[in-house]
C-alpha cells in the first residue's frame, strides 16, 4: 500500500491528528493522558511508541537509546523498519483521533509525515494544560535527577525495558462522584542512560554532532562551524554557534525560532539545559 493510498485511507475515514508540543522537560507526556482523555483522543504517539490507553501496540522508545544521536532519530522514526512497524499497526486500529507528543510544531508535523497521517488539526501547548508551578516542578526534576515519564504501567515498560524503570505512581482526574471510583491511569517514571544527572561535564564534541544533527534536520544546506559553551551555576549552558549559510540563502524561519529549535533539541535529548542559544552567522559563496 503506497503512501498516497494509506493518507487517502486516513483521511477519507475523518481521522484527526492532535498535537501537545512543549519545551522538553515541561511534563508533556505526564499530561497527554490527561489531554486524550478530555478531547476522547484514541491513540498517543510519544517518543517512538504506538500507545493505546495503558498498552504499547507498537515501536520502542527513544527513552531507552544510549544517546543523542540515536534517540533524535528514534523518536521522528527516521529508521523505515521502525517507521513501517507502527504504520502497520495504525492501519490495524479503528480510531478517530491521535495524540502526536513533541518539542516543536515542525517536529510534530514531521512525525505525521512521517507515518502517512493527516495534517496537525490542532495543537495544544503544554502551558494551556498545565499550571506554570506544575511545569517548573517538572523542569527542575527532569534536569536534577534525570527523570522521564512513560504513560504506560510499568509492567509494559519493564517487559521491555526493565534497565530504565525507576518508578510509577497513579494519576486521578475528574471530578470526584459520590459512589463512583475517580478515574486514573498509571505512569512509569524511567531514568534514561543519555538523561543520567550523574554524567560527566558536557563535552563540546559531543554537543557539536547534536548540534549539526539538528542543524542538518533543519536545512540541510546550513553548516555548523564552532560551537562553544559556558557553563551556569544552576546545571544550565549558554551555548554559542557558529553557522555557515550560502551568501543568497533564505532560512525558512526568525532567527528566534531557529534558537529555540536548537534548544529543544538539546534539552530533549542531550539531557542538558540550556539558558540561552546565541547565533552566529558567517555568509559564503
Amino acid at each position: 500500500m503506497n503512501r498516497i493510498f494509506k493518507f487517502a485511507f486516513s483521511h477519507l475515514n475523518g481521522v484527526k491528528v492532535y498535537a501537545l508540543v512543549g519545551r522538553s522537560g515541561t511534563g508533556k507526556s505526564h499530561h497527554s493522558k490527561l489531554v486524550a482523555q478530555k478531547h476522547h483522543i484514541d491513540l498517543i504517539i510519544d517518543d517512538g511508541l504506538l500507545i493505546k490507553g495503558d498498552k504499547i501496540l507498537a515501536g520502542h522508545s527513544a527513552k531507552r537509546d544510549p544517546n543523542f544521536l540515536v534517540a533524535v532519530k528514534t523518536a521522528v522514526f527516521d529508521d523505515d523498519a521502525h517507521r513501517e512497524e507502527v504504520i502497520e499497526a495504525l492501519l490495524k486500529e479503528k480510531y478517530k483521533k491521535i495524540l502526536i507528543i513533541g518539542t516543536s510544531e515542525k517536529m510534530v508535523n514531521k512525525i505525521a509525515q512521517r507515518l502517512n497521517l493527516p495534517p496537525v488539526t490542532k495543537v495544544f501547548h503544554i502551558e494551556e494544560v498545565a499550571s506554570e508551578e506544575e511545569i517548573e516542578t517538572a523542569m527542575r526534576i527532569r534536569y536534577t535527577e534525570g527523570k522521564h515519564v512513560i504513560p504506560v504501567p510499568s509492567i509494559e515498560i519493564t517487559r521491555n525495558y526493565p534497565q530504565i524503570v525507576y518508578d510509577s505512581m497513579k494519576v486521578f482526574f475528574g471530578k470526584r462522584i459520590p459512589f463512583k471510583k475517580k478515574q486514573s491511569f498509571e505512569k512509569t517514571i524511567v531514568r534514561p542512560e543519555f538523561s543520567r544527572p550523574d554524567k560527566d561535564a558536557i563535552n563540546e564534541n559531543t554537543l557539536m554532532q547534536m548540534v549539526k544533527h539538528c542543524i542538518d534536520e533543519y536545512d540541510k544546506v546550513i553548516k555548523v562551524k564552532r560551537v562553544r559553551t559556558t557553563a551556569l551555576k544552576n546545571n544550565e549552558y549558554d551555548i554559542n554557534v557558529t553557522l555557515q549559510v550560502p551568501l543568497r540563502h533564505y532560512i525558512g524561519q526568525t532567527m528566534s525560532e531557529l534558537q529555540e529549535y536548537i534548544a529543544d533539541c538539546i534539552e530533549k535529548y542531550g539531557g542538558i539545559m540550556v539558558h540561552q542559544v546565541s547565533i552566529e552567522i558567517e555568509e559564503w559563496g
